[in-house]
C-alpha cells in the first residue's frame, strides 16, 4: 500500500518558531511570519519539492479564505494539488459545484475538497448561519446530494428540507471530479461521511481509538453499499535524533504561557464539537503527561484547536508510528509544522525516504537531472 502524504498551508494567523494557536472560534495566536503569497508560496513549494501530494487550507473566521489563498498559491507553484477546506452552508451547492469546476479546470486537476461542515454556533452565526449543529449536518446531506449529481452531469430538481434548486445543469464540470475529503466524530457525522466521503479524515489519536473510528465509519459505509479510505491529521516534530525531537517539543511547551493555557482550554471547553471533545481529553490542559502514546504528543492540542497531536521523535520512530497507524488502515496524513517551511524539510528529507526504503511511500516527483562530478585533479596524470 503506497501511503499519501499532504502538507498544511498556515493561513490561520501565519507561521513562526512556536505554536500558533486558534481554531474552533478562538483567536490565533501571535506568528513571526505573515500568511501572504511570498510565504505561502515559499511553503507550498517546499511541499512539492519534498514529495507531498496535496495542501490543506483551513477554512473559518479565524484564517484567510480557503478558495481564494489556494487560487492565488495554483498560479506560484506547479505541481502541489490544494486541499480546499470549505463550509457548505455558507455557499449554495450550484456555486460551490461551479467554483469547484473552474478551478479543477484553470489548475489541470489540482484541486481537492475538504468538507467543514460547521464551526462553533456562535462563528456560524457570523456568517449568518443559524441552523444548529445536527441541521447543519442534514443539510450537508442535502448539499452533497446535489453537488455530486450537478458534478456527474445531470440536470437537477431537488426539493429537500434545507435546500431546493430548480432544473441546475452545470457548464463547469470539473475534470476529473475533486475527491471529498471528511471529517467527524458525532453520530450525525458518521452519517454523512458513509454517503459522501471518499476519505474519511480523523485528528491524530492513540492507535486503539483511532482504529475504533475506522471500524465505526466502515461499518457505515458498507451499510450504504460504499468503501472509504482513511486519513489522519497530525503536527509533526521529527529530527535526526530522538533527543532533538523531544528537545523541540519542550521548547515549544516552554514558550506557551500557562496563563494562555488556561484561557484557551476554558474556551475550547464550550465547543460543541465531539472531536474537540476528544482532543481535550488526551491531556486535561495538563503539561505533565503529553506522551499520549509512544512518539506521540498532545502539547499542541494546549492552544491550538482541533487538530492538537504531534509525531515526536526521530525519523526511525516517527516512520514506525506513521508504519503502525498505516497497520490500522490509515492510507493519507495531512501533516504539519512549526515552521511550516523547515519542517516540510525536516519530514521530507527525513521520514519520506525512510518510508519509500520500507515500500510504504512511492516518490512520484519528476526525476532530477544528477550533475557529473569533475574532479580537480586525475590521478596519474599532470595537471598543467
Amino acid at each position: 500500500m503506497a501511503l499519501k502524504f499532504h502538507w498544511f498551508l498556515p493561513t490561520n494567523g501565519g507561521d513562526g518558531r512556536h505554536v500558533v494557536g486558534g481554531g474552533h472560534g478562538l483567536a490565533p495566536g501571535g506568528s513571526g511570519r505573515p500568511a501572504d503569497v511570498a510565504y505561502l508560496t515559499q511553503v507550498a513549494r517546499a511541499a512539492e519539492d519534498n514529495g507531498f501530494t496535496a495542501a490543506l487550507t483551513p477554512t473559518g473566521a479565524w484564517c484567510e479564505d480557503a478558495w481564494l489563498s489556494t487560487a492565488m498559491l495554483s498560479q506560484t507553484s506547479q505541481r502541489l494539488k490544494f486541499l480546499v477546506a470549505f463550509r457548505p452552508g455558507l455557499v449554495s451547492p450550484f456555486l460551490a459545484a461551479q467554483m469547484a469546476g473552474t478551478f479543477q479546470n484553470m489548475t489541470e486537476g489540482r484541486l481537492l475538497l475538504n468538507v467543514v461542515t460547521g464551526g462553533e454556533s456562535h462563528e456560524q452565526r457570523m456568517y449568518g448561519d443559524h441552523l444548529d449543529k445536527d441541521a447543519r449536518y442534514a443539510r450537508c446531506d442535502e448539499f452533497l446530494q446535489i453537488v455530486r449529481r450537478l458534478w456527474a452531469g445531470e440536470t437537477v430538481d431537488f426539493h429537500g428540507e434545507h435546500l431546493h434548486v430548480d432544473a441546475a445543469t452545470l457548464g463547469q464540470i470539473p475534470d476529473p471530479v475533486p475527491e471529498i475529503y471528511f471529517g467527524g466524530s458525532s453520530p450525525a457525522a458518521g452519517i454523512v461521511a458513509a454517503r459522501h466521503a471518499d476519505v474519511y479524515l480523523t485528528w491524530g489519536e492513540p492507535p486503539a481509538a483511532v482504529a475504533e473510528k475506522i471500524a465505526w465509519i466502515r461499518g457505515l459505509a458498507a451499510e450504504q453499499g460504499r468503501t472509504i479510505r482513511f486519513g489522519i491529521r497530525m503536527h509533526t516534530i521529527t529530527r535526526d535524533t530522538a533527543d532533538e525531537a523531544w528537545a523541540e517539543a519542550g521548547r515549544l511547551l516552554a514558550g506557551i504561557d500557562p496563563a494562555t493555557i488556561a484561557k484557551v482550554q476554558q474556551g475550547l471547553r464550550l465547543s460543541e464539537s465531539e472531536g474537540q471533545r476528544r482532543m481535550l481529553d488526551l491531556h486535561r490542559g495538563r503539561t505533565d503527561d503529553l506522551e499520549i502514546h509512544p512518539n506521540v504528543w498532545a502539547g499542541v492540542g494546549l492552544v491550538r484547536g482541533g487538530a492538537g497531536t504531534a509525531l515526536v521523535g526521530s525519523h526511525e520512530q516517527v516512520a514506525d508510528r506513521i508504519a503502525e497507524y498505516a497497520s490500522l488502515g490509515i492510507e493519507e496524513f495531512v501533516l504539519s509544522a512549526y515552521p511550516h517551511l523547515e519542517g516540510a524539510y525536516w519530514f521530507g528529507e527525513g521520514v519520506l525516504p525512510i518510508l519509500a526504503e520500507r515500500g510504504l511511500w512511492k516518490d512520484e516527483r519528476p526525476r532530477r537531472r544528477q550533475h557529473t562530478t569533475m574532479p580537480f585533479a586525475t590521478a596519474g596524470r599532470a595537471v598543467r
